[in-house]
């Protein structure tokens, strides 16, 4: 097979063209990327119940929390009446009839303790009925106390207000330990009421993202990041949507929410509950704090809101267009870019200011709803001109991102594309890109790297949400194998050959925590010890570092090699000077490409970076590395060999 590198130059590749999709799904914040390692740490957490358009929660303050046994049991209630703040009222009150009593947290599958580490201890106490006496701070393991640190307890005189304090302590493992318990004793007999009980590990990036997969994510090098979600956005139920004004301000001030994944898989015969019911949002991983993250990656902040609708997926419920309620999303809009890009004494620029960054965030794009659609009872469009109209009104430089609805195959993005062709070339920024979803099988996107060829240029498309699905469902990282991986790698030398099209790209979801993902594949698993990269991951890695600036005219020599099982694309790195060749074999056997250089001269080694194995392997918390990334050198006379199954990048240093 022979490759001939034109020195014809095609479409732009837009800088940072390759992002990421957060979405709070199978615990990627709380349990997940937020490091806070306590469940449950302000009392609010409820059980959540229900199908589509009948969904109801049930209080379940102290889920996650147990007294201890040690030394007999003290008195657990969850009550109300002086709470550390109105907004989460819920607190723990505990009376110890003996010195030593305490309590312990779940803390998911228990605390992971690494020996020699430090964690910071924080909590709200009231010494409600407390005289005397200390509290201690302490992970345990069959009876063995692996960190401890004592907290000198404030009580006021006898007869006056005894107040909340604020307490920290840092906590040093003295051992490794898994399914360790975090426990706290009162020292004394009597009654301490505690709220807001937080455990971090010192090491946490910026004391909030646990420090494995924020690696994870940097070394992707994504150019954006998409965020809250997802469904999530939406809500099961209006009240249950994600209302970034809420998340927001001080930690305290943050009100729980529960997940809307939280009732995933519900059926008559599991009596509409499933494992995942507690599933909730502390929302200690924020607007802001998503807005910090995308600036420590280096990735532009894509934030996505709400239309007035709730899961179109899940729900019935939504706010008229005519109801003077709807105003208030329409305010939210403005108040978000405000609050993103206003000047410190503006009223959301103050927020942002007083949390930390007096700074601008920068931010220049904004989604208009989550996988919505039109239908004769839902006005999408309507609403999407509205979002339009009131946001350019005082911001006409953000850039909008419209919706294709959660498929590429119906009559409902068939309508959606019909709307914005109609409406994208008579009106300025209208709309930047449409975003649009698939979750295939591998053989649709070997089928479709042609997919974006026939596309109209004047309207763009975001990629928003796409994995290749070998199976499909819940705590499976078997599905996410390097066959799907190559699939996905194949289909975006489609993407890439029509990046005047296809602008923004992201795979999803983005994290998963072993025993409790509602959704198989995802790109990066994870346990409470350890986390890594899916062969997606790698396919999302070399794409992220090896986009270049301009396609290469391929000449119609991508569809002779897809013939042969063999799916390329060719771009230049104008900056660099290099020729980027991505190349996937979807063979058994492997193959060589010679090189026709033309009017290039090569003027150096080509440096290879390669994803090959088995088309079902995976890798897992046991065996994290089995598909990973590999480098070499080779003479460019040789031409470009790929392996059997096999992802090829290929950088040649070139001029004309």
């Amino acid at each position: 097979m022979k490759l001939h590198l034109s020195t014809r130059k095609a479409a732009p590749i837009q800088r940072g063209m390759i992002g990421l999709f957060f979405e709070d799904i199978n615990y990627a914040a709380d349990g997940g990327l937020y490091a806070e390692m306590i469940e449950n740490r302000s009392f609010e957490f409820v059980d959540c119940f229900g199908t589509v358009g009948d969904y109801y929660t049930k209080p379940d303050w102290g889920y996650g929390w147990r007294a201890t046994e040690d030394n007999g049991q003290g008195q657990m209630e969850y009550v109300t009446g002086s709470p550390v703040n109105r907004i989460n009222p819920h607190y723990l009150r505990f009376t110890a009839g003996e010195a030593g009593q305490g309590f312990w947290n779940k803390a998911y599958d228990g605390i992971y303790l690494e020996e020699g580490k430090q964690y910071r201890v924080s909590f709200y106490a009231r010494a409600a009925a407390y005289p005397e006496g200390d509290l201690e701070v302490s992970v345990r393991k069959d009876g063995r106390i692996c960190a401890l640190a004592t907290v000198t307890c404030i009580h006021a005189p006898a007869g006056s207000w005894q107040k909340w304090h604020r307490y920290e302590a840092e906590l040093t493992a003295c051992e490794t330990v898994r399914g360790g318990r975090f426990t706290i004793s009162l020292t004394a007999a009597g009654a301490v009421e505690f709220d807001l009980i937080s455990m971090m590990p010192k090491d946490a990036v910026a004391g909030l993202f646990r420090r494995d997969l924020f690696e994870l994510l940097k070394g992707l090098h994504p150019g954006f990041l998409r965020f809250p979600g997802g469904c999530i956005i939406e809500g099961n139920t209006l009240e249950n949507r994600y209302r970034w004004k809420e998340s927001v301000g001080p930690v305290e001030q943050r009100r729980f929410n529960f997940n809307r994944w939280a009732v995933h898989g519900t059926a008559e015969e599991n009596g509409w509950h499933t494992r995942y019911s507690h599933y909730g949002q502390t929302l200690g991983l924020g607007y802001y704090e998503y807005f910090l993250l995308c600036e420590m990656i280096g990735a532009k902040p894509l934030p996505v809101l709400n239309v007035g609708l709730a899961c179109q997926y899940q729900s019935y419920e939504l706010v008229e267009m005519d109801d003077p309620a709807f105003q208030e999303f329409l305010q939210d809009a403005v108040d978000l870019i405000e609050f993103a890009n206003g000047p410190a004494d503006s009223k959301w620029g103050a927020v942002r200011a007083q949390m930390g960054h007096p700074e601008p965030f920068g931010l220049t794009m904004v989604g208009i709803g989550n996988e919505q659609w039109q239908t004769d009872k839902i006005d999408f469009f309507a609403r999407y001109k509205a979002f339009e109209e009131t946001i350019h009104a005082q911001y006409p430089d953000i850039l909008l991102i419209g919706s294709a609805g959660p498929d590429i195959t119906s009559e409902r993005y068939r309508m959606a594309w019909d709307f914005y062709k109609k409406e994208v070339p008579a009106k300025k920024n209208f709309c930047y890109a449409v975003d649009e979803h698939y979750y295939v099988k591998p053989e649709w996107f070997y089928e479709h790297t042609d997919f974006y060829d026939e596309y109209p240029r004047d309207v763009k498309v975001f990629s928003g949400e796409y994995a290749a699905h070998p199976v499909s469902g819940m705590n499976l990282p078997q599905a996410n194998t390097l066959g799907g991986a190559l699939a996905e790698a194949a289909f975006l030398t489609g993407v890439e050959r029509n990046a005047d099209v296809v602008v923004l790209a992201s795979y999803a979801p983005l994290f998963a925590r072993v025993g409790y993902a509602q959704w198989s594949p995802d790109m990066i698993w994870f346990d409470e010890t350890k986390a890594y990269g899916t062969p997606s991951y790698y396919v999302q890695k070399l794409y992220g570092e090896n986009m270049g600036t301009v396609t290469v005219d391929m000449e119609g020599q991508e569809k002779q090699l897809r013939s042969e099982d063999v799916y390329v694309n060719v771009s230049l790195d104008e900056e660099k000077g290099e020729l980027i060749i991505k190349a996937v074999n979807h063979s058994a056997a492997g193959k060589t490409l010679e090189l026709d250089f033309g009017a290039w001269k090569a003027e150096g080694a080509m440096r290879q970076q390669i994803l090959a194995g088995q088309e079902d392997d995976y890798n897992c918390i046991e065996k994290p590395d089995k598909v990973v990334l590999r480098e070499k050198e080779s003479d460019v006379s040789q031409g470009l060999f790929l392996e059997p199954d096999s992802f090829t990048v290929a950088r040649i240093p070139v001029r004309a």
